[in-house]
């Protein structure tokens, strides 16, 4: 087998590191290649990374929030895993399939053996032989043995012995006298409960005696002989090994007393025992839809649902709660670059933030208009098109405000494209979609394009060029906008423009008191680089645009 180290690769524009989100595997999967094994946050995006080979993961590096170096191990891998879980499997199945042959061989029964053997043989897994289950299947097939005379059980013993072998050829794994300690280690009690129904120790000792000459099964007939010594054959013991997880399996008293008895356990998981211990549930009653019986949630659920009456309201909330009163929260991926960012915006950015009062009546009824000529099921107008089409053509003559500020190198970069930054909330925090040269946009592309790129960051499908490159941002909580805002600079911009709700307003028009649509624009610039007559007289060509919009197609 050889190890396979995997190093985080570089994610792109000059990242240098990147922070663990989430593992989707941990050590001892099984991973194939292309499946996603780790999301990683750079200072841009959030990527996924997956597997570049198929094989079992060993370890990996870092815990969520923890940074990785490019270039450092992120994560190793035993290539041949494939290979090594299959010999695993039929190693543990042969260690496990003998021992319970020799529990079939110390109590009489050949079935037991002979059965568990072959499925060894045939590849069963380990786990599954080695469980409660593999024992209760052991225990139920040595009581149906006993019901046989102890001659016959011992006539049976070199069938069973045959049949065992061929797990032990399977597997190849040890040499018997490992075998047989294993078996003794893992399936004592089951040994010890199939030789009491079978006979007690007597039947047991004859089996292996007439087991010829093999080590092996000596070793489990001494192990059957030590179990039985001990007494705990004769109690539950038997019970919790071969009934565990089988409901009603029924034994024979192997002592001629004639008298029978039923012992079982339901089958089931922790979790659902204690909400059926909390509710009062015999779960006897239910039926389980599950592997062998086995109660699952829904069946539970489908139960106690159907015997539940009328619920009572609680006319007063309850006093005491359980829930803990307080919650801790680690701040990675996403919402860690959000408030890193957020924080050196504004500890190093001086705000200027400039509101005006804008009246959109024309504007609404344009955009009315234009709605209704939609054919049905399209996506309506929303201000927001209109607002940075006006943008666009007001910022050619405010290039200050298209700005970014690259402060390693101290240089103020203007652009003449303009590339429109559109804030957006998401499942995992704030992000920020670009939509590239939107100057060269009319309306309706417009429109599309900023649906399109919103709902790729809502999704986390956007593209690391859609995430990055804007310059200039603009915001708008739309109905939960309120009357004015600060928004902070999206550095390494230098102006954001935030749009607030619109509302019917009495409003003063040629001296006569009227209701017009009113909505505020609220501004935040860098003073560091634009000016404060500069920012408002923007504002001011923007508002002239808006409140006019025909102006809005004009260039």
């Amino acid at each position: 087998m050889s190890r396979y180290v995997f190093k985080l690769p570089d994610l792109g524009e000059g990242t240098v590191q990147a922070e663990i989100v989430a593992w989707h595997v941990k050590p001892g999967d099984v991973v194939a290649e292309e499946d996603v094994i780790v999301e990683v946050m750079t200072d841009k995006a959030s990527v996924e990374v997956p597997s570049p080979i198929s094989g079992r993961v060993l370890a990996v590096t870092g815990a969520p929030g923890d940074m990785v170096a490019v270039g450092a191990e992120l994560i190793s891998f035993e290539t041949d895993a494939g290979a090594g879980d299959a010999a695993g499997a039929v190693t543990g199945s042969d260690a496990v399939a003998t021992g319970s042959g020799a529990a079939a061989l110390g109590g009489g029964g050949a079935a037991s053996g002979a059965g568990v053997g072959t499925a060894a043989a045939g590849g069963s897994p380990a786990r599954a032989a080695a469980g409660p289950s593999g024992a209760a299947a052991s225990g139920a097939s040595a009581s149906r043995s006993a019901s046989t005379p102890a001659a016959s059980a011992a006539n049976a013993v070199p069938s069973g012995a045959s049949s065992a072998k061929p797990g032990a050829a399977a597997g190849q794994a040890a040499p018997p006298q490992a075998v047989a300690g294993n078996a003794a280690a893992r399936s004592g009690a089951v040994a010890s409960g199939a030789g009491s129904r079978a006979g007690g120790t007597s039947a047991a000792s004859g089996s292996a005696s007439r087991g010829g000459s093999a080590s092996s099964a000596a070793s489990h007939g001494a192990a059957a002989l030590g179990a039985a010594s001990h007494g705990t054959a004769a109690h539950g013991t038997a019970a919790h090994g071969a009934a565990g997880t089988v409901a009603g399996v029924r034994g024979t008293n192997g002592s001629g007393n004639g008298h029978a008895r039923t012992v079982g356990r339901v089958a089931t998981s922790p979790a659902i025992r204690r909400r059926a211990h909390e509710a009062g549930v015999d779960l006897t009653q239910l039926a389980g839809s599950g592997p062998n019986g086995r109660i699952l949630r829904e069946d539970f659920e489908a139960f106690v649902s159907s015997r539940s009456g009328p619920k009572l309201v609680r006319s007063r909330p309850e006093l005491v709660s359980n829930q803990p009163e307080t919650e801790e929260i680690k701040v990675i991926g996403i919402r860690r670059v959000i408030a890193q960012r957020m924080s050196e915006a504004k500890r190093n950015i001086p705000h200027f933030a400039y509101v005006e009062e804008i009246d959109v009546t024309e504007l609404e009824t344009l955009r009315r208009h234009l709605n209704s000529k939609l054919e049905k099921g399209s996506a309506s107008l929303t201000y927001l098109p209109f607002i940075v089409s006006a943008l666009t053509r007001v910022l050619r003559d405010f290039p200050q405000c298209n700005a970014q500020y690259d402060s390693e190198r101290n240089v103020i970069i203007r652009h003449r494209s303009v590339h429109v930054g559109v804030a957006t909330q998401t499942p995992e925090g704030l992000k920020v979609p670009v939509v590239h040269n939107a100057q060269s946009l009319g309306l309706w592309d417009l429109a599309e394009q900023m649906r399109r790129v919103t709902e790729a960051a809502r999704t986390n499908k956007a593209s690391r060029d859609e995430l990055t490159g804007s310059t200039i941002t603009v915001t708008s909580l739309g109905k939960l906008g309120g009357i004015a805002s600060t928004p902070i600079i999206n550095a390494p911009e230098v102006s954001i423009i935030g749009v607030n709700r619109a509302v019917e307003r009495p409003m003063v028009v040629d001296g006569a008191i009227t209701v017009r649509r009113m909505m505020n624009l609220s501004s935040s610039f860098d003073h560091r680089f634009v000016d404060g007559h500069d920012a408002a007289a923007m504002i001011q060509a923007l508002k002239e645009r808006i409140e006019h919009p025909a102006t809005i197609f004009i260039d």
